[in-house]
């Protein structure tokens, strides 16, 4: 099974497999950790992204399902990420290193990774109770799994039809607000809401790509260019708020210098890189797309 609407099946049979499928891939990953703990989780919090968007989708005819799922989804991926929150930083740093300017700004930049990386190694350390949260993380699952199996839609092919389109119009409605914010804006927060209505959105895309895969796919590259850039915006938000709390992590007035610089810089490339790509992403009204939307989801049922 994979992420993606079979049109010709029941539309709660094929909900209920897709987000099923996510769960048991989160607790298989967590239990059996191929790749180790860290990266377990990692993955675990990819999956919890997929489900919530998926929830999203069809909110209009499952509306406290959604609501309380989402809370309690929200709540697992948070209990898991501390460390891979101080992980994301070095990876980020490791970013601007390798976009350095010269080599004095690289070397200060490595010191900024080497004090990173420390942090993240005695965050680690001290996270002496991760096992107890991976286990409660693992009783969430079957408990999110039981609610499912509660769920139910109205599968006539209007009914989904109807419900398809008002998540698809739904998410993009917020992505336009968000894209406005943004155009007027260079603080973090409204590009951090543009990042997350890019990830809803191409995760629909995903779930859709059945009903027009060569273009589904096209549109699905373009938004994944632009939640990579927003988070890479976002990362850099995160490590100036961390700095700013902790200015010794930068180093000496030379290596903060040097740090300042760097992200200031990059940090007005990648606004104006998510600019540029938003434009693209969400360049049809949300109306227009909804009813697009429909259209194929009518074709692809009959």
């Amino acid at each position: 099974m994979t992420y993606a609407f079979q049109p010709g099946r029941p539309f709660t049979d094929d909900f209920r497999t897709i987000a099923a499928e996510q769960l048991t891939q989160a607790v298989t990953t967590l239990e059996d950790r191929p790749q180790g703990l860290h990266e377990a989780v990692h993955e675990a919090r990819k999956n919890f992204k997929r489900l919530r968007s998926l929830y999203r989708l069809v909110a209009a005819d499952a509306l406290q399902f959604q609501k309380t799922e989402n809370t309690r989804i929200r709540g697992m991926a948070r209990n898991l990420s501390i460390v891979r929150d101080a992980a994301a930083l070095v990876e980020n740093a490791h970013y601007l290193k390798a976009a350095s300017c010269n080599e004095e700004e690289e070397r200060a930049l490595a010191h900024v990774c080497e004090r990173l990386t420390t942090r993240r190694d005695r965050i680690a350390a001290r996270e002496t109770d991760i096992e107890d949260r991976v286990a409660g993380t693992i009783v969430n699952c079957e408990q999110a799994l039981q609610a499912l199996a509660q769920v139910s839609f109205d599968d006539r092919r209007g009914k989904t039809a109807a419900r398809l389109t008002k998540g698809w119009r739904r998410t993009l409605r917020r992505a336009a607000r968000a894209k406005e914010a943004c155009g007027s804006s260079t603080e973090a927060d409204p590009f951090h809401e543009l990042r997350k209505r890019a990830q809803d959105y191409r995760m629909h895309l995903g779930l859709m790509r059945e009903t027009w895969p060569s273009a589904m796919q096209a549109k699905r590259n373009d938004a994944k260019m632009l939640v990579d850039t927003l988070g890479h915006l976002n990362d850099l938000a995160i490590m100036v708020q961390l700095i700013n709390e902790e200015p010794a992590l930068a180093g000496n007035s030379q290596d903060q210098a040097h740090l300042i610089a760097a992200v200031i810089a990059r940090q007005e490339t990648l606004r104006n890189d998510a600019l540029r790509l938003a434009a693209t992403v969400f360049q049809e009204q949300p109306e227009d797309e909804s009813r697009t939307i429909r259209l194929l989801w009518l074709d692809a049922t009959r």
